[in-house]
């Protein structure tokens, strides 16, 4: 099984911030679909949620409308009402604070077979990879508290960060989910997203994430980020903006690079983001809504395209946002965007790690360890070096040489001469040999 999320930079427009990524609504046929992800079913079903690119923009008109159509779902309006509740019955639907700190392991494997049918009838993979992106993506390394350091702590379901530019959309994806955290109550909030867009990866062909689960949720708005710590796609710098946004996180070159590779999945709208064509010869007939334009021709197939496709330029209705053009031109950067171009295996390899690390910025877990619902993570032990472990030649203290001495000469040996040997003794082993080398011959 496969996990990605994509951390890319969001869309900038005139009259809002950036978000992660551009989205899809409509009915899909299930041959079209067949024929871009593994995963999908040949029958037609009909799509209600935006499958946005991860790092998309959209106004603030039509973020308002979006929280406006939320508030008046029977299912979560309640998210809008109560925030500040202390604890929630999950059960009864509503979709504020948790009702537990750490995640039950077999509701999170039964939570994840559901995740997998909502993909199969949903398409909706970008979207829910983006969804775990925004979560983790707001950590701030220089913060130690918790949850003020942001992170993967579920605080991007709180109306206050959903109505950041960057998160426009987003409400669809927690309408997907909330049937499932209302199923499964044993499952924080937190952990559902960061399952969702794990699982969102290997259904679309990507590689296993090596996860672990247990994060707990924040209890109420008040502990939301500010808004900002998420890129942007088209700012004056890309490659320095990426560095400063990411190395906030605590992640580093290679990690940036392997991160954004999910781009491979999604497209971008620019009525909704400012980015991209209105409809493209890959995405006019969807899966989900027609329109908008993909950074690769198969868009709900996780693979290196993305990475193929920048280089070669050879397709003006793919998409290259600059933050895209600069892992080929920056010097650090193009040195992993080569390599990726070329190999998938060492890609897939770089992105489980770099995905794997992001789900957990800033996370509390409950237990501190963490719960592991596939084996022990795919992570490599260290190598041993006895050096390491070495404190060096030492030399013997004078009253150790003395007595070392004292014995030796006890025996009868001394520095002038060696000792006799002992041949009764050397005898002896002589004719045990013999007489195991008779006996072997013999047989």
């Amino acid at each position: 099984m496969a996990e990605r999320v994509l951390l890319t930079p969001s869309l900038p427009l005139p009259s809002s911030r950036p978000s992660f990524s551009p989205t899809a609504m409509a009915t899909i046929s299930g041959g079209a679909a067949a024929r871009i992800i593994p995963s999908a079913t040949r029958a037609t079903v009909s799509l209600s949620y935006s499958s946005r690119s991860f790092f998309s923009f959209s106004s603030s008109s039509t973020s308002a409308s979006s929280l406006k159509c939320l508030r008046s779902s029977p299912r979560i309006s309640h998210l809008f009402l109560d925030q500040r509740r202390a604890e929630v019955r999950v059960s009864s639907g509503r979709f504020g604070t948790v009702s537990a700190l750490a995640s039950d392991p077999d509701q999170l494997k039964s939570a994840r077979e559901d995740i997998k049918e909502l993909l199969s009838t949903k398409f909706c993979h970008p979207l829910l990879i983006r969804l775990g992106w925004h979560d983790a993506g707001t950590y701030n390394k220089n913060i130690e508290e918790w949850p003020q350091r942001g992170g993967a702590n579920a605080s991007v379901r709180f109306e206050v960060e959903l109505k950041h530019g960057a998160n426009a959309g987003l409400v669809n994806a927690l309408k997907l989910l909330q049937p499932i955290k209302d199923k499964y109550s044993g499952v924080t909030y937190a952990d559902l997203f960061q399952l969702a867009g794990a699982t969102a990866v290997e259904e679309a062909g990507g590689p296993k994430i090596p996860m672990k689960y247990g994060r707990v949720d924040t209890s109420g708005p008040d502990q939301c980020p500010e808004e900002g710590r998420l890129p942007d796609a088209g700012p004056p710098s890309p490659a320095d903006h990426l560095r400063e946004v990411f190395y906030r996180m605590g992640l580093n070159d290679k990690e940036i690079v392997a991160l954004s590779g999910a781009h491979t999945l999604g497209r971008s709208r620019p009525d909704r983001s400012g980015w991209g064509k209105p409809e493209t010869k890959y995405t006019k007939d969807g899966p989900g809504a027609p329109g908008g334009q993909s950074w690769t021709a198969q868009w709900l197939k996780f693979d290196n395209s993305y990475f193929k496709d920048i280089k070669e330029k050879r397709d003006e209705d793919l998409l290259v946002l600059p933050t895209d053009a600069a892992l080929f031109e920056d010097p650090s950067f193009k040195v992993y965007a080569e390599k990726y171009a070329e190999d998938q295996e060492a890609f897939f390899k770089d992105y489980a790690e770099a995905h794997a690390k992001l789900s957990n910025l800033g996370a509390k877990f409950d237990p501190p360890e963490g719960i592991v619902i596939d084996g022990s993570p795919n992570v490599k032990g260290e190598k041993f070096v006895a050096a390491k472990y070495s404190s060096g030649k030492r030399e013997l203290s004078d009253a150790m040489r003395k007595k070392i001495r004292a014995e030796y000469e006890a025996v009868g040996g001394s520095p002038e001469k060696a000792l006799k040997s002992n041949y009764f003794l050397n005898i002896i082993i002589v004719v045990a040999v013999l007489a195991i080398l008779t006996s072997l011959l013999g047989n």
